[in-house]
């Protein structure tokens, strides 16, 4: 350290140290004499300028004179590279001061050689007290130890021998691997060995494990390893650092197991299956044992499906079945109750208010022999002693204020018992399961209620007539996906023909199902107008657009909610008098004709606008349908498939459908099952028909003149006829109804006047006029001589009806075949 006598300033910072400006300085010629000095030279040794200019620059040295030093030194200077090192020199009061001299290239002043040489005090270096050393030896935080080159103890600190569990005595001269079998040993000497050949730190290497000092609990510790080394450079041996770092350790491990919980629980919106995940994530993770009871109703379909936390204890004492469990040994033996029976777990003293207001329950040690345990849970607590179950923590499964269930943490094989820190960890694990549970039995109320509406909206039997085979295949979306819109039906209309219907609604759910409820509800009501399928189509799109504006009370104070936004729709008449079947669609793809003799084809209709975009018109196409084809209508998610190929999708569909002499039924249910192998994100629908026509022993017309007294050659004609099909309990009422029919049309319509006879089904009776003027049924009074011609003919049939032709109107009349 500098003394007072130079004038050093004791408390400089260490950037002095880079300062030139405070050096000693003094020019020096060729021949060792001083031509300059410095005033910081002067404070250095103490001589002015007067003394030392002029004089010899040896006897300022503290050392012997060196000659031939002096002259490489000079030669050096000479040659421009300058020379630098740790020199004595002779303060005026006699002592010596070690200085770092610098000497310069050579210069010239005048005529002379000259070298400018500046110094620097070397300073005292601080030195490490006997104090010190002991403070790493029996104060440091941190474990330190020296093992040499064969990586055996050669010094350590008390705290590595703490942490350790082993007396110095014991380490020294000993390895890693030979005092803790187990503890990566091979690992860390491994790291050891690495540094020894390479030279390089290894920092922070992080490893889990146990000590004798605590042999029941795993700890974390941090090391570092470094290389030591000795005057040469040579590697001597090996030291290393460690510090417990289990708080961080476990902190660190409890938030990536959170963290996991989120992405392993909760993965299905099934009540059970997330129960059993939360099991499964818990052991052995976090226990050995682990049960997941939930409340009866949360299990169920049907009502609320749980108990309200804010209500208060429910006056029925409540039943807990056992919805997930897993344990560390195979087959759950521990386990009193199996999964779906009556579990009613409740550690004594608790009731079941513990699962509506009660807190996490820790049992640190279980005590089965206590009288408790022995009176309420004598069977459990046989179960505690045979397996050696020793802690316990209870947590309710509650969510948005419902409760819903007990979950049970165990150990046994895992001798650590359960710390109040644990329970956190099991509340969060439960929290997020009881989450999912919620989520799931929300969904599965709603899936099954919406599932159950859309059952209950489709139709339960189908007929054709004998106009057509039906067969039909529902097949309901993934229940992850919710329920769609999906639909069908089959329309019975007058003439012996049959309308077909296919629809889609946009999204899923219970909305989805009740659209599709009012959309097949307005479709019967528009075919039994007998409008024909552009029409109907166009007013199921003002019904769509109108579904559309409407807003509940809780949509309109949700903005985020969204409204209906649309449907699909194919809508085809089928008339097997005439083997001709009109058909319009609305956005909806074709349907797929398979001819008798095995040829597919996809009717080229237009395509026509979604439904509920409205001021777009459809239209209808008419195409003749040889007798026993197969007509097919269908919704998109049966031809998506994997790909997402339409057209593939309906090559597949005609191939599959192109199988000959194939049960209707069969052949409906095995299409589906080989277009679909596997659970697809939206509703599929398949309606099938095989089209039959009625021939000329089923059919008979004839064209009505405009001369009342016709009507009654037309009665005779078609009271013959009757009694020709056999149907001779119906000769009268047909008699009276042709006669009313016949004779409305020669008085009020306009010709041309048709009749005709079909027996189907039923037996119908049709007058065909070229008015459109509308029939209108009445009543009239007692003084009338005339207006109870349809009342009469509504009273004697089955149905009536009219119907509207480019040509006209056709008035219809069914009566049941007896």
């Amino acid at each position: 350290m500098a003394s007072a006598r130079n004038g050093s300033d004791a408390s400089a910072g260490p950037l002095d140290r880079f300062d030139a400006s405070t050096d000693a300085a003094a020019v020096v010629s060729a021949n060792g004499v001083v031509v300059g000095w410095t005033r910081g030279a002067e404070e250095l040794l103490g001589c002015p300028a007067r003394e030392v200019v002029g004089g010899s620059a040896a006897r300022l040295l503290a050392m012997r004179g060196d000659p031939a030093r002096v002259a490489g030194i000079a030669e050096r200077c000479r040659g421009g590279m300058g020379w630098s090192g740790l020199i004595p020199v002779r303060h005026r009061d006699g002592s010596s001061i070690d200085v770092d001299l610098r000497v310069s290239a050579s210069f010239g002043v005048g005529s002379d050689e000259c070298f400018l040489i500046s110094a620097r005090e070397r300073k005292q270096q601080w030195t490490v007290s006997q104090s010190v050393l002991e403070g790493f030896q029996t104060r440091s935080p941190v474990g330190m130890a020296v093992m040499d080159l064969d990586l055996r103890y050669v010094w350590l600190n008390d705290t590595l021998e703490r942490f350790g569990g082993v007396p110095r005595e014991q380490r020294l001269g000993r390895r890693l691997s030979d005092l803790f079998p187990g503890l990566q040993a091979d690992t860390i000497e491994g790291l050891m060995r690495k540094v020894l050949v390479t030279g390089v730190p290894v920092t922070d290497y992080e490893y889990a494990g146990w000590s004798w000092a605590d042999p029941h609990r795993q700890h974390a510790y941090s090391t570092s390893f470094f290389p030591l080394l000795d005057a040469d450079n040579s590697v001597t041996g090996v030291g290393y650092m460690v510090s417990d770092v289990t708080e961080r350790w476990n902190a660190r491990q409890l938030l990536s197991l959170v963290n996991e919980a989120g992405t392993r629980i909760g993965r299905t919106l099934d009540v059970m299956q997330t129960a059993q995940e939360l099991a499964d994530f818990a052991v052995p993770h976090f226990a050995d044992f682990v049960i997941v009871d939930l409340l009866e109703p949360v299990l169920s379909t049907e009502g609320h499906g749980a108990w309200l936390t804010d209500a208060g204890p429910a006056s029925a004492t409540p039943v807990l079945r056992r919805a997930g469990m897993s344990s560390v040994r195979e087959g759950c033996p521990e386990a009193v109750a199996r999964i779906g029976e009556r579990a009613d777990f409740l550690p004594p003293p608790h009731d079941a208010d513990l699962l509506i207001n009660g807190e996490p329950i820790l049992i640190q040690v279980l005590a089965p022999s206590e009288d408790l345990w022995v009176a309420e849970q004598s069977e459990r607590a046989a179960k505690i002693r045979e397996f050696g179950l020793h802690s316990l923590i209870c947590v309710p499964m509650r969510a948005r204020n419902t409760a819903l269930g007990l979950t049970t943490f165990v150990r046994s094989l895992n001798t650590i018992s359960f710390q109040p820190d644990d329970v956190l960890l099991a509340q969060d694990l439960v929290a997020r399961a009881a989450l999912c549970v919620d989520n799931a039995r929300r969904y599965t109320r709603e899936h099954t209620a919406a599932v159950t509406l859309q059952r209950s909206l489709l139709p339960h039997a189908l007929t054709g007539g004998t106009a057509l085979e039906v067969a039909s295949s529902y097949l309901p979306a993934d229940p992850t996906d919710g329920v769609g819109g999906d639909w069908f039906d089959v329309i019975p209309l007058s003439g012996a023909r049959v309308a077909l219907v296919v629809g889609d609604v946009v999204g899923h759910g219970i909305t989805a199902a009740a659209t599709m409820g009012r959309l097949r509800t307005a479709v019967q009501t528009l075919a039994d107008m007998e409008l024909p399928p552009d029409e109907l189509l166009a007013h199921l799109d003002d019904l769509v657009l109108r579904l559309s504006e409407e807003k509940t009370d809780d949509e309109a104070a949700n903005r985020s909610s969204t409204a209906f936004l649309g449907a699909t729709c194919l809508y085809a008449v089928y008339d097997p008098v005439t083997r001709r079947c009109t058909m319009a669609r609305a956005g909806h793809p074709p349907p797929v004709v398979v001819a008798p003799d095995g040829h597919i084809s996809f009717p080229e209709l237009p395509a026509g606008p979604p439904l509920g975009l409205g001021g777009m018109a459809f239209e209808a196409t008419e195409i003749e349908i040889a007798e026993n084809s197969l007509l097919g209508l269908y919704t998109d998610g049966l031809i998506e498939g994997v790909d997402h190929d339409m057209e593939l999708g309906m090559s597949r569909l005609g191939d599959v459908l192109a199988q000959p002499d194939s049960d209707l039924s069969d052949l409906c249910t095995s299409a589906v099952r080989q277009l679909v192998p596997v659970p697809q994100p939206d509703d599929i629908a398949l309606l099938l028909t095989r089209t039959h026509a009625l021939g000329p022993d089923h059919v008979v017309s004839w064209d009505v003149p405009m001369d009342p007294a016709a009507v009654a050659e037309v009665r005779a004609r078609a009271t013959r006829q009757v009694e020709a099909w056999g149907l001779g309990e119906l000769a009268m009422t047909t008699e009276l109804i042709v006669s009313e029919l016949v004779t409305n049309a020669i008085r009020y319509a306009e010709p041309p006047i048709h009749l005709r006879l079909l027996r189907d089904a039923r037996l119908t009776c049709e007058v065909a006029d070229g008015s459109s003027t509308a029939p209108r049924l009445r009543h009239a009074r007692s003084t009338d001589e005339g207006g109870r011609g349809l009342f009469l003919v509504a009273q004697l049939t089955h149905r009536w009806g009219a119907r509207y032709t480019a040509g006209g109107k056709i008035i219809w009349a069914d009566q049941e075949i007896p």
